[in-house]
Protein backbone atom coordinates (compact mmCIF):
# COMPACT_ATOMS: atom_id res chain seq x y z
CA UNK A 1 0.00 0.00 0.00
CA UNK A 2 1.21 3.84 -0.72
CA UNK A 3 2.34 5.42 2.23
CA UNK A 4 -0.62 8.11 1.54
CA UNK A 5 -2.76 5.31 1.23
CA UNK A 6 -1.32 4.32 4.66
CA UNK A 7 -1.60 8.06 6.31
CA UNK A 8 -5.20 7.93 5.01
CA UNK A 9 -6.24 4.69 7.15
CA UNK A 10 -4.17 5.70 9.94
CA UNK A 11 -6.10 9.13 10.52
CA UNK A 12 -9.46 7.64 9.86
CA UNK A 13 -9.27 5.53 12.94
CA UNK A 14 -7.06 8.18 15.09
CA UNK A 15 -10.32 9.75 15.86
CA UNK A 16 -12.29 6.54 17.10
CA UNK A 17 -9.06 5.25 19.24
CA UNK A 18 -8.76 8.89 21.18
CA UNK A 19 -12.61 9.21 22.03
CA UNK A 20 -12.90 5.92 23.49
CA UNK A 21 -9.50 5.71 24.92
CA UNK A 22 -10.07 9.33 26.49
CA UNK A 23 -13.17 8.18 27.96
CA UNK A 24 -11.85 5.02 30.07
CA UNK A 25 -10.93 7.16 32.76
CA UNK A 26 -8.81 5.26 35.30
CA UNK A 27 -11.71 5.35 37.67
CA UNK A 28 -13.77 2.73 35.68
CA UNK A 29 -14.16 -0.88 37.62
CA UNK A 30 -12.12 -3.61 36.35
CA UNK A 31 -14.50 -4.99 33.88
CA UNK A 32 -14.58 -1.74 31.68
CA UNK A 33 -11.39 -3.10 29.98
CA UNK A 34 -10.26 -6.39 29.09
CA UNK A 35 -7.96 -7.88 27.27
CA UNK A 36 -7.10 -11.32 25.34
CA UNK A 37 -6.72 -13.22 22.39
CA UNK A 38 -4.80 -16.54 21.10
CA UNK A 39 -2.10 -17.96 19.35
CA UNK A 40 -2.54 -20.96 16.70
CA UNK A 41 0.12 -22.64 14.93
CA UNK A 42 -0.74 -24.88 11.33
CA UNK A 43 1.10 -27.57 9.77
CA UNK A 44 0.45 -28.18 7.06
CA UNK A 45 1.49 -31.08 4.11
CA UNK A 46 -0.22 -30.47 0.62
CA UNK A 47 -0.04 -32.92 -2.48
CA UNK A 48 -0.91 -31.56 -5.90
CA UNK A 49 -3.01 -33.40 -8.09
CA UNK A 50 -1.98 -35.67 -10.35
CA UNK A 51 -2.16 -34.16 -14.18
CA UNK A 52 -2.69 -36.44 -17.28
CA UNK A 53 -0.17 -35.10 -20.09
CA UNK A 54 0.41 -36.85 -23.51
CA UNK A 55 -0.90 -40.08 -21.75
CA UNK A 56 0.95 -39.80 -19.07
CA UNK A 57 0.30 -39.06 -15.11
CA UNK A 58 2.82 -36.17 -14.08
CA UNK A 59 2.34 -35.40 -10.51
CA UNK A 60 3.98 -32.09 -9.13
CA UNK A 61 6.07 -32.03 -5.49
CA UNK A 62 4.46 -31.84 -2.44
CA UNK A 63 4.45 -28.53 -0.65
CA UNK A 64 4.59 -28.07 3.20
CA UNK A 65 3.36 -25.04 4.62
CA UNK A 66 3.54 -23.49 8.64
CA UNK A 67 1.69 -20.67 9.40
CA UNK A 68 0.78 -19.00 12.98
CA UNK A 69 -1.33 -16.28 13.95
CA UNK A 70 -0.83 -14.37 17.49
CA UNK A 71 -4.24 -12.21 18.05
CA UNK A 72 -4.70 -9.41 20.25
CA UNK A 73 -8.17 -8.58 21.27
CA UNK A 74 -9.27 -5.43 23.24
CA UNK A 75 -12.62 -4.58 24.40
CA UNK A 76 -13.18 -1.33 26.61
CA UNK A 77 -16.18 -0.15 27.87
CA UNK A 78 -16.05 3.39 29.62
CA UNK A 79 -19.72 2.90 30.07
CA UNK A 80 -22.73 0.27 29.68
CA UNK A 81 -24.15 2.33 26.59
CA UNK A 82 -20.61 2.40 25.10
CA UNK A 83 -17.90 0.18 23.77
CA UNK A 84 -14.28 -0.09 21.90
CA UNK A 85 -13.05 -3.14 19.99
CA UNK A 86 -10.10 -3.79 18.95
CA UNK A 87 -8.17 -6.76 17.32
CA UNK A 88 -4.88 -7.13 15.52
CA UNK A 89 -3.03 -10.29 14.06
CA UNK A 90 0.09 -11.30 13.14
CA UNK A 91 0.68 -13.66 11.24
CA UNK A 92 4.31 -15.14 9.94
CA UNK A 93 4.14 -18.09 7.52
CA UNK A 94 7.00 -20.26 6.14
CA UNK A 95 6.10 -22.14 2.99
CA UNK A 96 7.07 -22.76 -1.18
CA UNK A 97 7.41 -19.49 -2.95
CA UNK A 98 4.77 -20.72 -5.19
CA UNK A 99 1.97 -21.03 -2.54
CA UNK A 100 2.33 -16.91 -2.20
CA UNK A 101 0.65 -16.42 -4.56
CA UNK A 102 -2.25 -17.99 -4.33
CA UNK A 103 -5.14 -20.11 -2.22
CA UNK A 104 -4.44 -23.72 -1.60
CA UNK A 105 -7.79 -24.56 -2.97
CA UNK A 106 -9.54 -22.78 -5.82
CA UNK A 107 -12.41 -22.37 -3.33
CA UNK A 108 -9.64 -20.72 -0.93
CA UNK A 109 -8.93 -17.45 -2.75
CA UNK A 110 -9.98 -14.05 -1.38
CA UNK A 111 -13.22 -13.46 -1.05
CA UNK A 112 -13.71 -10.02 0.03
CA UNK A 113 -12.37 -6.71 0.43
CA UNK A 114 -15.17 -4.35 1.98
CA UNK A 115 -12.16 -1.69 3.90
CA UNK A 116 -12.35 1.65 2.77
CA UNK A 117 -8.04 1.84 4.09
CA UNK A 118 -6.36 -0.80 5.83
CA UNK A 119 -2.26 -1.21 6.89
CA UNK A 120 -0.28 -2.79 4.64
CA UNK A 121 -1.08 -6.74 4.94
CA UNK A 122 2.36 -7.71 4.61
CA UNK A 123 5.33 -6.44 6.48
CA UNK A 124 8.21 -8.44 5.87
CA UNK A 125 9.21 -8.66 2.67
CA UNK A 126 8.90 -4.85 2.10
CA UNK A 127 6.95 -3.07 -0.01
CA UNK A 128 8.20 -3.85 -3.95
CA UNK A 129 9.71 -7.55 -2.82
CA UNK A 130 8.72 -10.82 -3.88
CA UNK A 131 8.36 -13.63 -0.49
CA UNK A 132 10.71 -16.24 -1.05
CA UNK A 133 9.72 -18.90 1.48
CA UNK A 134 9.05 -16.82 4.50
CA UNK A 135 6.72 -13.78 5.10
CA UNK A 136 4.92 -11.94 8.12
CA UNK A 137 1.57 -10.51 7.47
CA UNK A 138 -0.52 -8.16 9.89
CA UNK A 139 -4.40 -7.40 10.23
CA UNK A 140 -5.77 -5.18 11.58
CA UNK A 141 -9.19 -6.84 12.17
CA UNK A 142 -11.72 -4.88 14.33
CA UNK A 143 -12.01 -1.57 15.17
CA UNK A 144 -15.68 -0.52 16.29
CA UNK A 145 -17.15 1.60 18.36
CA UNK A 146 -20.71 0.18 19.57
CA UNK A 147 -23.63 2.68 20.60
CA UNK A 148 -26.27 1.50 22.82
CA UNK A 149 -29.52 3.99 22.73
CA UNK A 150 -33.26 3.51 23.77
CA UNK A 151 -34.21 2.60 20.19
CA UNK A 152 -30.87 1.03 18.36
CA UNK A 153 -27.41 -0.70 18.77
CA UNK A 154 -25.26 1.32 16.23
CA UNK A 155 -21.83 0.25 15.46
CA UNK A 156 -19.15 2.38 13.79
CA UNK A 157 -16.08 0.69 11.94
CA UNK A 158 -14.35 -2.54 11.31
CA UNK A 159 -16.45 -5.32 12.61
CA UNK A 160 -17.77 -8.90 11.88
CA UNK A 161 -20.86 -9.18 9.11
CA UNK A 162 -22.43 -12.14 8.06
CA UNK A 163 -25.75 -13.95 7.53
CA UNK A 164 -27.12 -17.06 6.90
CA UNK A 165 -28.24 -20.81 8.67
CA UNK A 166 -26.99 -22.85 6.17
CA UNK A 167 -23.50 -25.18 7.63
CA UNK A 168 -21.62 -25.38 4.17
CA UNK A 169 -22.27 -22.93 1.52
CA UNK A 170 -24.30 -19.43 2.49
CA UNK A 171 -26.15 -17.89 -0.52
CA UNK A 172 -26.81 -14.77 1.27
CA UNK A 173 -23.52 -14.31 2.91
CA UNK A 174 -21.50 -12.46 0.23
CA UNK A 175 -19.28 -9.86 2.10
CA UNK A 176 -16.72 -11.80 3.54
CA UNK A 177 -17.84 -15.54 3.96
CA UNK A 178 -15.51 -18.44 4.21
CA UNK A 179 -15.02 -21.51 1.56
CA UNK A 180 -15.64 -24.50 3.30
CA UNK A 181 -11.78 -25.17 3.13
CA UNK A 182 -10.34 -22.21 5.00
CA UNK A 183 -8.19 -23.97 8.14
CA UNK A 184 -9.30 -21.37 10.79
CA UNK A 185 -12.76 -20.13 10.74
CA UNK A 186 -12.98 -18.71 14.34
CA UNK A 187 -12.92 -15.06 13.43
CA UNK A 188 -14.85 -13.55 10.73
CA UNK A 189 -12.70 -11.51 8.22
CA UNK A 190 -14.03 -7.63 9.75
CA UNK A 191 -15.34 -5.04 7.12
CA UNK A 192 -15.72 -1.20 7.50
CA UNK A 193 -19.21 -0.20 8.25
CA UNK A 194 -22.22 1.53 9.39
CA UNK A 195 -24.79 -0.77 10.90
CA UNK A 196 -27.82 -0.47 12.91
CA UNK A 197 -29.81 -2.76 14.15
CA UNK A 198 -33.46 -1.68 15.97
CA UNK A 199 -35.07 -4.41 18.33
CA UNK A 200 -38.82 -4.94 16.90
CA UNK A 201 -39.60 -7.37 19.75
CA UNK A 202 -38.01 -10.20 21.61
CA UNK A 203 -37.02 -11.84 18.97
CA UNK A 204 -37.25 -9.61 15.65
CA UNK A 205 -35.38 -6.95 14.58
CA UNK A 206 -34.42 -4.40 11.43
CA UNK A 207 -30.53 -4.29 10.91
CA UNK A 208 -29.44 -1.97 7.90
CA UNK A 209 -26.13 -0.31 7.01
CA UNK A 210 -23.54 0.68 4.49
CA UNK A 211 -20.82 -1.19 3.78
CA UNK A 212 -17.55 0.50 2.77
CA UNK A 213 -14.80 0.12 -0.07
CA UNK A 214 -11.60 1.07 -1.47
CA UNK A 215 -13.22 4.95 -1.80
CA UNK A 216 -16.48 4.44 -0.43
CA UNK A 217 -17.08 4.08 -4.35
CA UNK A 218 -20.34 1.88 -5.93
CA UNK A 219 -17.95 -0.20 -7.23
CA UNK A 220 -16.68 -1.19 -3.98
CA UNK A 221 -18.79 -0.60 -1.48
CA UNK A 222 -22.30 -2.27 -0.60
CA UNK A 223 -25.46 -1.44 1.75
CA UNK A 224 -28.30 -3.59 2.92
CA UNK A 225 -31.47 -3.86 5.00
CA UNK A 226 -32.22 -7.11 6.84
CA UNK A 227 -35.16 -7.67 8.68
CA UNK A 228 -36.09 -10.59 10.98
CA UNK A 229 -39.31 -12.24 12.56
CA UNK A 230 -40.36 -15.03 14.28
CA UNK A 231 -43.56 -16.32 13.11
CA UNK A 232 -45.12 -19.70 12.65
CA UNK A 233 -42.81 -20.90 15.05
CA UNK A 234 -40.10 -20.22 12.06
CA UNK A 235 -36.96 -17.71 12.14
CA UNK A 236 -38.07 -15.53 8.74
CA UNK A 237 -35.43 -13.48 7.32
CA UNK A 238 -35.49 -10.63 4.25
CA UNK A 239 -32.23 -9.06 3.01
CA UNK A 240 -32.24 -6.50 0.08
CA UNK A 241 -28.58 -6.28 -0.24
CA UNK A 242 -26.89 -3.90 -2.90
CA UNK A 243 -23.21 -4.93 -3.45
CA UNK A 244 -20.50 -3.46 -6.10
CA UNK A 245 -23.44 -2.48 -8.09
CA UNK A 246 -25.47 -5.84 -8.23
CA UNK A 247 -28.49 -6.42 -6.38
CA UNK A 248 -29.48 -9.27 -4.22
CA UNK A 249 -32.43 -10.22 -2.46
CA UNK A 250 -32.39 -13.15 -0.19
CA UNK A 251 -34.67 -15.17 2.39
CA UNK A 252 -33.43 -17.32 5.01
CA UNK A 253 -36.00 -19.75 6.99
CA UNK A 254 -35.09 -21.69 9.96
CA UNK A 255 -37.15 -23.67 12.42
CA UNK A 256 -37.55 -27.14 13.78
CA UNK A 257 -39.88 -29.88 12.46
CA UNK A 258 -40.40 -32.85 14.93
CA UNK A 259 -36.74 -33.42 16.36
CA UNK A 260 -34.76 -32.10 13.76
CA UNK A 261 -33.44 -28.61 12.80
CA UNK A 262 -34.52 -27.75 8.99
CA UNK A 263 -33.12 -24.44 6.99
CA UNK A 264 -33.69 -23.17 3.70
CA UNK A 265 -31.29 -19.90 2.50
CA UNK A 266 -31.73 -18.45 -0.68
CA UNK A 267 -30.37 -15.65 -2.89
CA UNK A 268 -31.01 -14.30 -6.17
CA UNK A 269 -28.84 -11.73 -7.55
CA UNK A 270 -29.29 -9.65 -10.38
CA UNK A 271 -25.70 -8.35 -11.97
CA UNK A 272 -25.28 -4.77 -13.18
CA UNK A 273 -28.79 -3.90 -11.45
CA UNK A 274 -27.85 -0.26 -10.32
CA UNK A 275 -26.07 0.40 -13.66
CA UNK A 276 -27.53 2.75 -16.00
CA UNK A 277 -26.54 0.90 -18.87
CA UNK A 278 -26.90 -3.06 -19.33
CA UNK A 279 -23.98 -5.01 -19.52
CA UNK A 280 -26.02 -8.22 -20.32
CA UNK A 281 -24.63 -10.62 -17.46
CA UNK A 282 -27.06 -12.86 -16.87
CA UNK A 283 -29.36 -13.29 -12.85
CA UNK A 284 -28.20 -15.92 -10.93
CA UNK A 285 -29.82 -17.88 -8.02
CA UNK A 286 -28.36 -19.97 -5.35
CA UNK A 287 -29.78 -21.55 -2.27
CA UNK A 288 -29.23 -24.56 0.52
CA UNK A 289 -31.55 -26.33 2.26
CA UNK A 290 -30.81 -29.30 4.48
CA UNK A 291 -31.57 -30.98 8.30
CA UNK A 292 -29.46 -31.65 11.18
CA UNK A 293 -30.47 -33.81 14.61
CA UNK A 294 -28.78 -34.69 17.59
CA UNK A 295 -28.98 -38.43 17.51
CA UNK A 296 -28.20 -38.73 21.04
CA UNK A 297 -25.89 -36.86 23.69
CA UNK A 298 -22.72 -37.98 21.80
CA UNK A 299 -23.81 -38.26 17.92
CA UNK A 300 -24.74 -34.88 15.83
CA UNK A 301 -25.62 -35.29 12.15
CA UNK A 302 -26.79 -32.81 9.33
CA UNK A 303 -27.12 -33.01 5.64
CA UNK A 304 -27.42 -30.37 2.93
CA UNK A 305 -28.49 -29.90 -0.92
CA UNK A 306 -27.18 -26.64 -2.40
CA UNK A 307 -28.02 -25.45 -5.82
CA UNK A 308 -25.59 -23.15 -8.07
CA UNK A 309 -27.16 -21.75 -11.11
CA UNK A 310 -23.88 -19.77 -11.93
CA UNK A 311 -21.55 -23.21 -11.86
CA UNK A 312 -21.21 -25.37 -14.88
CA UNK A 313 -23.25 -27.76 -16.36
CA UNK A 314 -20.21 -29.92 -17.09
CA UNK A 315 -17.11 -29.87 -16.23
CA UNK A 316 -15.32 -28.38 -19.68
CA UNK A 317 -17.83 -24.73 -18.59
CA UNK A 318 -16.23 -24.59 -14.80
CA UNK A 319 -12.84 -22.63 -15.76
CA UNK A 320 -14.76 -19.86 -18.33
CA UNK A 321 -17.43 -19.66 -15.52
CA UNK A 322 -14.45 -17.77 -13.01
CA UNK A 323 -14.78 -14.82 -15.33
CA UNK A 324 -18.10 -14.09 -14.95
CA UNK A 325 -19.73 -11.86 -11.90
CA UNK A 326 -20.82 -14.94 -9.36
CA UNK A 327 -17.51 -15.41 -9.21
CA UNK A 328 -15.61 -12.14 -9.56
CA UNK A 329 -17.86 -9.85 -7.28
CA UNK A 330 -20.42 -12.71 -5.78
CA UNK A 331 -18.19 -14.56 -3.54
CA UNK A 332 -19.11 -17.74 -5.57
CA UNK A 333 -16.54 -20.46 -5.80
CA UNK A 334 -18.23 -23.72 -6.24
CA UNK A 335 -18.08 -24.84 -9.40
CA UNK A 336 -20.86 -26.52 -10.55
CA UNK A 337 -24.60 -25.95 -9.82
CA UNK A 338 -25.33 -29.20 -7.51
CA UNK A 339 -24.34 -30.24 -4.62
CA UNK A 340 -24.83 -32.71 -1.93
CA UNK A 341 -22.73 -32.44 1.79
CA UNK A 342 -23.45 -34.42 4.95
CA UNK A 343 -21.19 -34.11 8.14
CA UNK A 344 -21.34 -35.65 12.02
CA UNK A 345 -19.45 -35.39 15.16
CA UNK A 346 -19.14 -38.16 17.21
CA UNK A 347 -18.04 -36.68 20.57
CA UNK A 348 -15.62 -39.90 21.74
CA UNK A 349 -14.66 -38.25 25.28
CA UNK A 350 -15.67 -35.33 27.12
CA UNK A 351 -12.65 -33.58 25.27
CA UNK A 352 -12.39 -35.02 22.03
CA UNK A 353 -15.01 -34.60 19.37
CA UNK A 354 -14.35 -36.09 16.01
CA UNK A 355 -15.88 -34.54 13.31
CA UNK A 356 -16.41 -35.67 9.42
CA UNK A 357 -17.35 -34.06 6.31
CA UNK A 358 -18.32 -35.10 2.66
CA UNK A 359 -19.02 -32.88 -0.17
CA UNK A 360 -20.38 -34.17 -3.15
CA UNK A 361 -20.48 -32.67 -6.53
CA UNK A 362 -23.48 -34.25 -8.24
CA UNK A 363 -22.20 -33.13 -11.69
CA UNK A 364 -19.58 -35.05 -11.93
CA UNK A 365 -19.52 -37.08 -8.85
CA UNK A 366 -16.21 -35.86 -7.43
CA UNK A 367 -16.41 -35.02 -3.58
CA UNK A 368 -14.55 -33.80 -1.12
CA UNK A 369 -13.06 -35.77 2.38
CA UNK A 370 -12.50 -33.81 5.18
CA UNK A 371 -11.78 -35.68 8.34
CA UNK A 372 -11.24 -33.93 11.58
CA UNK A 373 -10.10 -34.57 15.36
CA UNK A 374 -10.27 -32.04 18.35
CA UNK A 375 -8.34 -32.46 21.68
CA UNK A 376 -8.52 -30.14 24.67
CA UNK A 377 -5.31 -30.63 26.29
CA UNK A 378 -5.88 -29.03 28.98
CA UNK A 379 -7.57 -25.32 29.76
CA UNK A 380 -7.54 -23.28 26.72
CA UNK A 381 -4.72 -25.38 25.05
CA UNK A 382 -6.29 -27.42 22.32
CA UNK A 383 -4.11 -29.76 19.46
CA UNK A 384 -6.19 -30.66 16.60
CA UNK A 385 -5.49 -32.27 13.40
CA UNK A 386 -7.62 -33.44 9.84
CA UNK A 387 -7.52 -33.64 6.32
CA UNK A 388 -9.25 -32.40 2.76
CA UNK A 389 -8.79 -34.98 0.42
CA UNK A 390 -10.13 -34.90 -3.04
CA UNK A 391 -11.72 -37.50 -4.98
CA UNK A 392 -12.85 -37.84 -8.49
CA UNK A 393 -11.12 -37.09 -12.58
CA UNK A 394 -7.96 -35.75 -12.64
CA UNK A 395 -6.86 -32.38 -14.75
CA UNK A 396 -5.73 -33.49 -18.25
CA UNK A 397 -3.48 -31.03 -20.42
CA UNK A 398 -4.24 -31.88 -23.40
CA UNK A 399 -2.38 -31.05 -27.05
CA UNK A 400 -5.17 -28.90 -29.56
CA UNK A 401 -4.65 -28.41 -33.14
CA UNK A 402 -1.76 -25.55 -33.41
CA UNK A 403 -4.13 -22.61 -33.81
CA UNK A 404 -5.32 -22.76 -30.52
CA UNK A 405 -2.11 -24.23 -29.05
CA UNK A 406 -1.56 -25.83 -25.62
CA UNK A 407 -5.01 -25.71 -23.69
CA UNK A 408 -3.38 -26.40 -20.05
CA UNK A 409 -5.67 -28.08 -16.89
CA UNK A 410 -8.87 -29.25 -18.66
CA UNK A 411 -10.74 -29.58 -15.62
CA UNK A 412 -12.29 -33.52 -16.06
CA UNK A 413 -14.39 -32.92 -12.07
CA UNK A 414 -13.92 -30.33 -9.32
CA UNK A 415 -12.87 -31.88 -6.36
CA UNK A 416 -10.64 -34.20 -8.23
CA UNK A 417 -8.80 -30.86 -9.31
CA UNK A 418 -7.73 -30.05 -5.38
CA UNK A 419 -4.46 -30.65 -3.81
CA UNK A 420 -4.72 -33.01 -0.87
CA UNK A 421 -4.06 -31.72 2.42
CA UNK A 422 -3.33 -32.90 5.93
CA UNK A 423 -3.07 -30.57 9.09
CA UNK A 424 -2.29 -30.37 12.84
CA UNK A 425 -2.67 -27.31 14.47
CA UNK A 426 -2.03 -26.27 18.26
CA UNK A 427 -3.89 -23.31 19.84
CA UNK A 428 -4.13 -21.70 22.61
CA UNK A 429 -5.98 -19.09 24.24
CA UNK A 430 -5.24 -16.40 26.74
Amino acid sequence: MESKDLSRGLRAIALPVALVLGLASPGQPDDAVSLGGYFKTFASLIAPPTITTGGRAVAGPAAAVLSSRLRLDLTIRPMRSLSFDLAYDLSPRIQSAGLFEGGLFPAGQALGGYRLADLRDRLVPGPGRTPRNIAVFQNLDRLMVTFKTGFADIIVGRQPLAWGSARVVNPTDVLAPFAFSELDKEERTGVDAVRVRVPLGSMDELDMGAVAGDGFRAGTSAFFLRGKVHALRTDISGLALAFRQHLLLGLDLARSIGGAGAWVEAAYVIPDALLAAEEGQKDYFRASAGLDYNFSTKVYGFAEYHFNSAGGREPGSYLPSLATTPYRDGAVYLLGRHYFSVGSTWQAAALFPVTGLVIVNLTDLSLIIAPSLDWNVSQNVYLSGGAYLGLGRRPEIALVPAAAGLQPNLLRSEFGSYPDLIYVSFRIYF
